[in-house]
């Protein structure tokens, strides 16, 4: 005869088991394979060696996931002697309208080796519209001694000659500490860049901004031996979206300069087509 009291012990041992390998079943962190669901969008993780740097780009999950707040967590990593870089790249296309970035990090006392990228990219686009690309940037860009690392611009900018009209810092420092909130408005005769203190888009709370007009004169990208036509302000393309990089200036040094691991956040993103 069986004895019912190892039955039941058995069941629940089994339940027990079920239970708790449904608890310890591990998150997806937003990944799928090589994707990442955030924000309301889908954006493929890069990989391999390609510019910016040039650097080699991570996909690996505990480079680039997202957290239970929702929030994308994004690093520049050292992995089998080797540092990564990470961008991810918007599955939708965008055009003109209203780009919009929260963001966390420390961007007064980062590595002068390091930047972070908020921007659009259109790989087919370089010879009439220098590959739309409208930035926003945090960088020392190679000065351990600026502090202004908030950067707004419109290439192209320095490909070739350098065009200093096309770049603006904002002197706010002060304001990049905890979260902000970063945003371009594209149009096809005006770019205008704002920065909000916090996880808001509230005047009251704005601390820097700039404009690009047609006023300003065309310029011409040079890269890999090929120039573009003038481009005043750049037109998006069919094929133009938003992409999220964290990389470092490889040919300063292979590596962050503090020979640490880096991290920013991104609370949200928000594209509006007007």
């Amino acid at each position: 005869m069986i004895d019912m009291r190892i039955t039941s012990g058995i069941a629940f041992v089994l339940a027990l088991v079920l239970v708790s390998c449904e608890q310890s079943d591990p998150p997806d962190f937003g990944r799928i394979g090589d994707e990442v669901v955030f924000s309301g969008y889908t954006w493929d993780v890069k990989s391999g060696f390609n510019g910016p740097g040039p650097n080699y780009f991570s996909d690996h999950v505990a480079d680039v996931y997202v957290d239970d707040e929702g929030h994308l967590h994004m690093h520049i990593t050292e992995r089998d002697g080797l540092w990564y870089a990470t961008e991810v790249v918007s599955q939708d296309t965008m055009g003109y309208g209203t780009y919009t970035f929260a963001v966390e990090g420390d961007f007064v006392g980062m590595p002068e080796n390091i930047t972070v990228g908020l921007f659009t990219w259109d790989n087919n686009t370089f010879y009439d519209h220098a590959n739309s690309e409208v930035d926003i940037e945090f960088s020392k860009w190679g000065d351990d001694t600026k502090e202004n690392t908030l950067q707004y611009g419109v290439q192209p900018i320095n490909f070739g000659t350098y065009y200093p009209e096309r770049v603006n810092n904002p002197p706010n420092i002060s304001e990049l500490a905890g979260v902000t909130t970063h945003m371009f408005h594209w149009t096809d005769s005006l770019i205008t860049w704002k920065s909000y203190s916090g996880e808001t888009t509230n005047e009251s709370a704005k601390f820097a901004e700039w404009d690009f007009d047609l006023n300003n004169p065309g310029r011409v990208k040079e890269e890999n031996g090929q120039s573009s036509l003038p481009v005043v302000i750049p037109a998006p393309g069919n094929t133009t979206n938003a992409r999220i990089n964290y990389w470092i200036q490889t040919y300063l040094d292979p590596g962050p300069s503090d020979g640490q691991r880096q991290e920013f956040i991104v609370h949200s993103f928000n594209y509006e087509p007007s």
